[in-house]
């Protein structure tokens, strides 16, 4: 990475940093941090992309409120970013299309409310013509003899219009009618008859069909209502009650005959109103159809366009005001592309002054950029996930990618459910670019798609691991045959449930098997005391070459940042204590199956083998544990002293580990350094004007010196951190033999339990059974092992490299790089707008 910075004409700066926007391989710096957004250069072309992309959200809206009818095609090409000529007719042609978008609504909305109106009319016209008949009715009879009225209709006449007949003939109703919203009927009810003490005569329908609401297209029920009164005073009062309650006031003629004749002129308005409707309806779906097409390719043109003035507001400009200043951090790799484009960009808009890159001398820390494709991406992400590498230190995630899935296939060892991982995961890697067009708001999908590289090479080892294991769904495959040979008849081994393999009796052919487990194990009794030491010692075996492989790794970063006295202070001990101590274990487990074998004599026999772990704890403790007769309590001549002179040695390295370092520090580096600079400043009259900037930037970016006090706490803590993480880290990778033995049991009895009772039935029953059970079995299969204890073996193989192996060399001090790239751009506001 290298600090640069951009000199860029002002004509020429849009296509330079648009150019840089596809690319992604620069990361500018705020240069005027102490400005507002308010307050710089180009704010007002900001806020003319805020405008625009205000239209294009109402013209979404818009399209999506009709996304039945106005299909919106999804396009995987993004258009470049518009020069400013073409921002211009972008912004004539949003504004146009709102313009016309919003006239067609406006003018939908009131054919619609014209619509509703005339709607509302019919409803009321038709509805009333039975209330008026029960009206002249009532004016006719007593009001004893109104018992055709409901119960509500008795209440709401007045006692004493209902005492006097003859008040009744004499006196004329006026009335009002409309329709009221249904869900407001009761307590306009209630309101009509405290008003009016009981003297309002009020008769309602509700409309069966629903009407649509002009502005929001929802649907809403209301209720035709007639309210007879007596008195100018009364019919004031309904008024009022009437428009509190958002009713709706029609004329409605008493005479039938007037009534029948609006009715006419009314459902001959409809018809008319309909046909228009239905034409504004076509009209604007042939609009918003041709609005559609190209609202994914407005949204990402007006997008990158505020990105790139955003971009272009952390530049400065020069005291003559001709010229744009931004710095940024650009990989090494990269700036021969990053000049081509400021020569490009200056020659497009035909400047005569070219724009040039200058690299600025600095201390300060580089961001981290790793470059990834679309395999490595997912092992990277599970690197930074713990933390972003160092400027320059060693990325473990090129070595991840085979440690990792070959652990994860240690504890997940099964063929069979590893070709499950491999085909799910294949089906992933084989249709990547149709599963990547389709955007899932399914995290978990999201998540194992995001890792399907992973799960792939998981799904690969694992397949591996369980031709070693000899393991395809808890059962062996004979391909070699076996070096196991039992002189016995078939049916007396079938009844046989306790048979013992022993490697000392003849039946064993001492021959290794050619690959992985011989399949007779299946059947043994001792099958699980073989493969608990079998799986331990190859967890302790790998674990240990994990180890030593982080600590070599460590040479690297030493050797690269000029650190070599770190390698004779840190790493020389460190591998010593490692090697001298657990590497000499491993190598105790090797000779104990290299020298002792069941056709040798009694000392190198297995009854006389010693116990590693015994062997490695007496040597730590300088004890000594009494062999049986006639054995050995040693593997080799001399080996006690051999252990002794290891351990001796292995502690002798961790005061060198804990003093060697400090010592040096404060011994060397800091009277060295003082030397230097009392020569530099006794031997030097002048300094030229780039030296005294570099002496600058130099003690700016020097961090200031740790008292001696707590480099020596700093360093003891890493020494004992060391020292006791050798010995719980080799513990912590018996995980490996835990989940494998674990999968296999738990693979085993799943068989044992659910599958083999279908295939214990002799009658045609059994078929019916062993479907069911065979489905009950493939269901627990999947979501138990494959599932679960996939993502416990997932999660067990993170923490073993996070904490086993990272931090054996990995510091993860750094912070990422973060280019300006439209990817990144669009892919965030997608994730907004989500």
């Amino acid at each position: 990475m290298a600090l640069c910075q951009l000199f860029i004409q002002p004509e020429a700066a849009y296509a330079s940093v648009a150019t840089m926007g596809e690319e992604g391989v620069v990361q500018f710096r705020d240069l005027n941090s102490e400005m507002n957004v308010f307050q710089r250069k180009f704010v007002s072309e900001v806020r003319r992309c805020d405008e625009l992309e205000r239209k294009l959200r109402y013209i979404q809206a818009e399209v999506h409120k009709d996304h039945v009818h106005v299909p919106v095609p999804e396009s995987s090409v993004f258009p470049f970013a518009p020069n400013p000529r073409e921002i211009i007719n972008l912004e004539s042609q949003l504004e146009r299309t709102e313009s016309e978008i919003l006239e067609l609504s406006h003018n939908a909305v009131n054919l619609k409310s014209n619509y509703l109106e005339l709607t509302e009319l019919r409803h009321v016209l038709e509805k009333t013509h039975a209330f008026f008949e029960e009206s002249f009715s009532f004016q006719q009879q007593d009001g004893t003899s109104a018992s055709g009225t409901d119960s509500l209709t008795k209440a709401l006449i007045s006692d004493e219009a209902l005492n006097s007949q003859s008040q009744v003939t004499r006196v004329r109703l006026g009335f009002v009618a409309g329709v009221v919203p249904r869900e407001r009927v009761p307590g306009f009810e209630r309101m009509l008859w405290r008003i009016s003490r009981g003297n309002v005569f009020l008769r309602r329908a509700e409309l069966e069909e629903s009407l649509e609401d002009p502005a929001t297209g929802n649907e809403i029920f209301k209720t035709v209502f007639v309210a007879f009164f007596q008195g100018e005073q009364l019919k004031s009062r309904v008024k009022k009650v009437c428009s509190g309650f958002h009713a709706s006031f029609y004329n409605c003629p008493s005479a039938h005959s007037e009534r029948q004749e609006m009715l006419k002129g009314v459902k001959t308005r409809l018809e008319d109103l309909n046909m228009v409707l239905n034409q504004t309806r076509d009209h604007r779906q042939r609009v918003l159809t041709t609005v559609a097409k190209e609202l994914h390719n407005w949204g990402v043109m007006v997008r990158k366009m505020k990105a790139i003035y955003h971009t272009l507001n952390l530049f400065n400009m020069d005291v003559t005001k001709k010229c744009l200043i931004g710095e940024c951090w650009i990989p090494i790799k990269d700036l021969t592309f990053i000049r081509h484009t400021l020569a490009e960009g200056s020659k497009a808009v035909g400047s005569s002054i070219p724009s040039f890159l200058n690299i600025i001398d600095t201390n300060e820390k580089p961001p981290t950029f790793n470059r990834t494709n679309r395999f490595t991406q997912g092992f990277q992400n599970l690197v930074d996930s713990y933390s972003v590498s160092g400027y320059r230190e060693v990325n473990p995630a090129l070595y991840t990618i085979i440690t990792f899935p070959f652990l994860f296939g240690i504890m997940f060892g099964d063929a069979g459910h590893g070709i499950i991982l491999t085909v799910f995961s294949a089906y992933m890697v084989i249709y990547e670019q149709q599963l990547s067009k389709t955007k899932s708001s399914n995290e978990i999908w999201n998540i194992f798609f995001g890792g399907r590289y992973i799960i792939l090479l998981m799904g690969f080892f694992s397949i591996y691991t369980g031709i070693v294991y000899n393991d395809i769904f808890s059962k062996s495959v004979n391909l070699f045959g076996s070096s196991w040979s039992i002189n016995e008849s078939t049916s007396s081994i079938m009844g046989n449930k306790s048979i013992t393999l022993d490697p000392a009796t003849n039946d064993y052919s001492q021959k290794p098997y050619p690959l992985g487990l011989d399949p007779v194990w299946q059947v043994a009794i001792n099958k699980i005391i073989f493969l608990n030491s079998y799986k331990m010692k190859l967890s302790i075996i790998f674990g240990v070459v994990h180890m030593m492989f982080g600590v070599v790794l460590s040479v690297v970063n030493h050797v690269h940042f000029n650190k070599k006295i770190n390698i004779l202070l840190q790493f020389i001990p460190q591998m010593l204590f490692l090697v001298l101590l657990f590497l000499y274990m491993v190598s105790l487990m090797f000779m104990k199956w290299i020298w002792y074998g069941p056709k040798n004599s009694l000392k190198t026999s297995p009854r006389c083998a010693p116990s590693v772990l015994i062997m490695f704890i007496n040597m730590m403790l300088f004890k000594h544990t009494k062999p049986f007769d006639g054995c050995d309590e040693y593997m080799f001549e001399g080996q006690d002293r051999l252990q002794k002179i290891f351990v001796v040695i292995a502690i002798l390295c961790i005061p060198v580990m804990l003093l060697g370092k400090p010592l040096y520090i404060i011994l060397y580096e800091r009277r060295h350094h003082k030397s230097d600079s009392s020569g530099e400043l006794n031997g030097s009259i002048e300094l030229r004007e780039t030296e005294l900037s570099g002496m600058l930037n130099e003690a700016a970016g020097h961090e200031e010196e740790e008292p001696a006090s707590e480099i020596f706490i700093h360093q003891s803590i890493e020494t004992i951190e060391y020292v006791l993480s050798t010995v719980s880290h080799t513990a912590s990778y018996l995980r490996l033999w835990a989940l494998s033995l674990a999968h296999a049991q738990l693979s085993e009895v799943l068989w044992n339990m659910v599958l083999r009772m279908g295939l214990t039935s002799d009658t045609h029953w059994g078929a019916i059974k062993l479907y069911i059970m065979f489905g009950l079995w493939s269901l627990f299969t999947l979501a138990i092992l494959v599932m679960m204890e996939g993502l416990s073996a997932f999660l067990h193989t993170l923490r073993l490299h996070w904490v086993e192996f990272m931090s054996k060399f990995y510091v993860g001090n750094g912070h990422a790089f973060q280019p300006f790239w439209f990817k990144h751009v669009l892919e965030n506001e997608e994730a907004v707008e989500d």
